[in-house]
């Protein structure tokens, strides 16, 4: 992960740099800022750039043998932390470390390395399980920082979502990130930097991230996934600044017909109060995989945004595919300013639920039963 495969943040990849070649670089630093700005992308490219011995005016070689252990995330002084689950069948008291999901964590992050927390509980299959960081996992990073480095060079910690640490994993390590070895970085990349302990906060450089500009995901979209130019300003301009949101809308571009399906059969099962089909329903999106599901709720509220605007007789105001409008010409009517508010709300809990890793059967079938009330208020 090179700073030029990071989309935009041209302002702070110059900063890094910078400390870097005047050899002013915080020895632990917080990288934060809402979603899909690329932290994580930040993060390793800055540990690809402070590692290679060929680095020079913000660019790594990108071909030494650093680079290429770094470009398989191999190299034995970069090391992951991250949120882990415990394997089934291993006892209450057992407590698993972030070396033991290493292979997973490198293929998805080989991926794509704009990946999502949802991602990341999809790889690892966690099922009602919340990942934590664990408090053997300190252990493991002393244990690792007491030795020299293999390289002979930095050795890097990068700690993946901090926020998710138990309280004991956080106190063990307070002293060695405030007084860290020589040569020894440590990078915390976090969503949510207020749940963070305090004393872990005092001790790091915060690294405020932006959004990314609509005119960098422009650029990418066209680059990488070969979007017209159209198309791509489209995305730019809807996705707020969040490349992980940008990807989501085109995959709801290549899922749109599937959607259109499930959204048309939930709300006709609704308007039925055909309980088995609800059922049958839930059960077909269960296995969708959590992206997906996601993915359809997002277009269930632009479905019913839509055709709230139908009834208006505003067409220019409308945004709808052809097999789209057909079926909102009949739905549209039931669609009003009486369960407009309580649909979407439904819609909305459903997705913070599917978010927050709860049963997807039983999100989807209870949504499905709680539409029947706002579908019948006309």
């Amino acid at each position: 992960m090179l700073f030029a495969d990071v989309i935009g943040q041209d302002i702070i990849k110059e900063q890094l740099c910078r400390c870097v070649d005047e050899d002013r670089l915080a020895h632990a630093l917080l990288f934060t800022g809402p979603r899909g700005n690329g932290k994580l992308p930040m993060a390793v490219a800055l540990a690809h750039y402070l590692l290679c011995a060929n680095h020079s005016d913000g660019h790594a070689c990108n071909s030494c043998p650093t680079c290429v252990k770094i470009n398989k995330l191999i190299h034995s002084d970069l090391h992951f932390v991250f949120p882990v689950r415990k394997k089934k069948g291993a006892s209450s008291d057992s407590a698993p470390v972030s070396d033991e999901y290493i292979s997973e964590w490198r293929s998805l992050f080989i991926k794509n390395p704009y990946f999502s927390y949802n991602d990341w509980l999809e790889k690892l299959d966690v099922e009602n399980q919340q990942p934590m960081i664990y408090e053997r996992e300190s252990g493991e990073i002393l244990q690792k920082l007491s030795m020299q480095s293999r390289e002979g060079g930095w050795k890097i910690v990068i700690i993946w979502l901090p926020e998710k640490m138990k309280e004991a994993c956080s106190n063990k390590l307070l002293k060695i990130i405030e007084e860290p070895p020589k040569d020894t970085l440590f990078i915390l990349v976090s969503e949510q930097p207020d749940m963070i302990i305090p004393t872990i906060l005092s001790r790091t450089q915060r690294i405020d991230i932006p959004k990314i500009l609509p005119v960098d995901i422009e650029a990418a979209l066209m680059e990488r996934y070969g979007l017209t130019p159209e198309d791509a300003r489209r995305v730019a301009q809807q996705c707020g600044g969040d490349w992980e949101k940008a990807e989501e809308m085109l995959r709801v571009d290549t899922d749109k017909g599937l959607f259109l399906d499930l959204f048309s059969q939930l709300m006709r099962i609704a308007y039925a109060r055909n309980i088995r089909e609800m059922k049958r329903w839930s059960e077909q999106v269960a296995a969708l995989g959590r992206e997906r599901q996601k993915g359809l709720l997002d277009y269930c509220q632009r479905m019913i945004r839509e055709n709230f605007i139908m009834n208006f007789k505003r067409g220019e105001m409308v945004y709808l595919s052809n097999d789209e409008r057909n079926f909102s010409q009949r739905f549209s009517p039931f669609v009003n300013e009486n369960n407009i508010i309580g649909i979407m709300e439904e819609l909305a809990d459903a997705q913070k639920h599917i978010e927050q890793n709860v049963n997807a059967k039983m999100i989807f079938f209870d949504m499905a039963l709680r539409l029947i009330v706002w579908i019948k208020n006309r």
